[in-house]
Parts: structure tokens; C-alpha cells; sequence
């Protein structure tokens, strides 16, 4: 076994492709568009003005068996001041002394920056895509969520490794009606509150509105961490082109606002055949699925309601409505089956929502950590 840290263009490129020998019989898994993991590690990604990343490469008989990451995170440690670290990009044979292996240079990184505990997988943060698989291996997984083999979990814990906190992604079947709990809280409420669409036009300005109101929605919750100005940018540029705005929305009471709902087509759903690769004809495939044919799944990516809101019949009848709004626009586009995630597995307020709502649990994705 030969641990190489990832310096060059050329370990990038060999820690990127290990994932498509790992899953080369596995239907359920989508290869992730190249490009798009390559920005992930640019310095230009703005989650590097307030973190730090090395990657590990696992080498066996001159064959990558395993790859993993190890961050630490300034946003975090002066939030929580819990000198706790990181790790992702988990992925290995099924062999304990691979896991052993990546998963020891990761502590070792961590221990040497001062870190007393290790926290993962996130990819690269709690804020991209984070927990590993532990139930729904069955399914595809939807865009920014991830897959995983079943003995994944196993070999982590056999490395001292305990479950810290589990995340979960229900399925919502977009032909069921509101339930009536749901329509009387709704017609209680209707006066108060009023829904728009996201404006393409004020995208910058809508956007910087929805994540004022997610980093106070989300600021209580384990482990949040809140998006920058940087971020927020980033991600205004990398969503623009995905968003219909019919299925963005942004919820006021009495004229502020309040709760706001993004959902994207699904874009996994649109890549699966193309194996990373957008060059040469993947990129008019791409186009031609989001544009023309359309697609049956969604995701609801992200999702809040103003703190002040939270736990009150008028917070619930935000949720209800920031989605029952965009019902409407789903189903004209012929989406079938929309997957909400990630919601923490103790947030039983929001699940109770999601299952008057017609969802179903589907997915489990856990955090794991260790004491350094």
C-alpha cells in the first residue's frame, strides 16, 4: 500500500476517475460531470478563502484502490471552537486495510492542524455534498447528493469511526394532494401571506433575499455553517442557468419576507449516460434534456423559514405554502417525483410538513466522527 498526496494536474486527474472503477457494475451510480469536479478543487472556489484541502491518493500494486480528502475549516472552528476537522471524497475498495490507510492520513493531517476531532464525509463542506449512504443503495441519487457501496459504512466504523448525525432525503410524489391538515392551516393563514417567484432579471438581488433568510432559518441547526458573500455569488452563477423561475419562490408576512423554496431540475437525472464528459456531443444531450424533453424528477434543494416563524402554525403554513406554490409549475412540466434533502434526522417538525406533503423517507446519509 502507497499513500501519494494529490500535487499535480495528473494525481488530480488519477484522484477524479477513481470513482469509475469502483462502480463500473453499479447501475445506481451517476459518474459526476469532470468539469464540474475539477472547479471543486480550483482556488477560485470560494469555500478555499476560508479553508484548507490536501488529497491522498491509495495505491496498490500501482493500482488506485482509495482516495480521500481532509479539510480544516476557519468558518467553522471560530463558530464552534470545537477544534474539529474533516474529511471526504471517500472512496475505496473493499478492503479494511484501505480504509485504514486513507482514513489514518486524514486524522494525521487534522491532528497535525491542532485538531482534536474528525468529521465526515462532507465534500468539501456541510454546505456541498455531505454523509455517506447507510440506506437507499436501490436508487440513483439526485444532483449534489451522493452514492455510495453498502460495506462503505462497515469498513468506516471498523476504523473507530461512530455515527454523529444522520441526514435524510424523502421521495414526494408529485401527484398526491395536500393533505387536509395542510389546506386548513393554509386557509387560516392566506391572508398574511403572499408568494412571487424569483425575478431572473434581480437574480443577484433575489438571491442575496433568500439567503439572508437561509442563514437565520438554518443558524440553530447541527452543524450549520453560513454561506458567504463569495459563496453566494458563486452559486448564483453556477444556478442561473438551471432555474426556471417558476420553481424558485420567496414567501412574505405582511410584507416581509419570510420563507423561500429552490427546487432544480434534477440534473442527474440528465447525465447519467454520459460518463463525466460533456465534450464532444454531452453538452447538446445535456441541453437538449433540460430544454426539450424535460425531465420526471426534481430536487428541492434548498428551503427555509425565518427563525421568528419556526415551531408556530404560521411557520408550518410558510412550508406548506413555498411549496404547495411550485406544485402547480411541477407538474406543467411533467416532473413526476421530486427528492427533498437533506433533513436532519431529529427535525421531526419539518419531516411531519414533508410527509403531509406526500413524502417518504427514501434515503439515509450519515456523519461520522472521531475523537483524534
Amino acid at each position: 500500500m502507497r499513500l501519494v498526496k494529490v500535487e499535480s494536474r495528473s494525481d488530480l486527474k488519477t484522484f477524479l476517475h477513481l470513482p469509475w472503477s469502483l462502480y463500473q457494475d453499479d447501475r445506481q451510480w451517476v459518474p459526476p460531470l469532470l468539469h464540474e469536479q475539477r472547479l471543486l478543487f480550483s482556488p477560485k472556489n470560494p469555500y478555499f478563502d476560508h479553508a484548507v484541502c490536501r488529497c491522498w491518493i491509495a495505491f496498490r500494486d500501482g493500482r488506485p484502490v482509495g482516495r480521500i480528502s481532509a479539510q480544516i475549516d476557519r468558518l467553522h472552528l471560530d463558530r464552534y471552537h470545537d477544534a474539529t476537522g474533516f474529511f471526504g471524497m471517500l472512496e475505496a475498495e473493499d478492503n479494511s486495510e484501505t480504509f485504514e490507510a486513507i482514513l489514518a492520513v486524514a486524522e494525521d493531517w487534522n491532528r497535525a492542524g491542532g485538531m482534536q476531532r474528525i468529521r465526515g464525509p462532507f465534500n468539501l463542506s456541510i454546505n456541498q455534498e455531505c454523509g455517506l449512504l447507510v440506506d437507499g443503495f436501490e436508487t440513483q441519487p439526485a444532483m449534489m447528493m451522493g452514492h455510495a457501496r453498502p460495506y462503505y459504512a462497515k469498513r468506516v466504523g471498523q476504523c473507530g469511526y461512530a455515527k454523529e448525525k444522520d441526514l435524510l432525503a424523502y421521495a414526494i410524489d408529485t401527484g398526491v394532494e395536500p393533505s387536509k391538515a395542510m389546506n386548513l392551516i393554509l386557509k387560516r393563514t392566506q391572508k398574511r401571506i403572499e408568494t412571487r417567484t424569483v425575478r431572473k432579471k434581480n437574480f443577484q438581488h433575489d438571491l442575496d433575499m433568500i439567503f439572508d433568510i437561509f442563514n437565520d432559518a438554518w443558524s440553530d441547526n447541527w452543524g450549520f455553517i453560513p454561506f458567504t458573500r463569495n459563496e453566494i455569488t458563486h452559486m448564483a452563477n453556477d444556478l442561473k442557468l438551471l432555474i426556471n423561475e417558476r420553481l424558485a419562490r420567496i414567501a412574505y408576512v405582511d410584507g416581509q419576507p419570510a420563507a423561500f423554496i429552490v427546487l432544480l431540475p434534477n440534473l442527474n437525472e440528465a447525465i447519467a449516460d454520459l460518463n463525466g464528459r460533456l465534450l464532444p456531443l454531452g453538452w447538446l444531450k445535456l441541453l437538449w434534456r433540460l430544454k426539450v424533453r424535460r425531465l420526471r424528477t426534481g430536487r428541492i434543494l434548498l428551503m427555509g423559514v425565518r427563525k421568528a416563524f419556526q415551531g408556530t402554525t404560521l411557520g408550518a403554513a410558510l412550508a406548506y405554502r413555498v411549496i404547495g406554490d411550485t406544485r402547480q409549475a411541477v407538474l406543467d412540466l411533467g416532473m413526476k417525483e421530486l427528492e427533498l434533502s437533506w433533513i436532519l434526522e431529529d427535525n421531526i417538525g419539518i419531516q411531519s410538513i414533508i410527509e403531509d406533503c406526500g413524502g417518504r423517507e427514501y434515503k439515509r446519509y450519515r456523519i461520522f466522527s472521531k475523537q483524534l
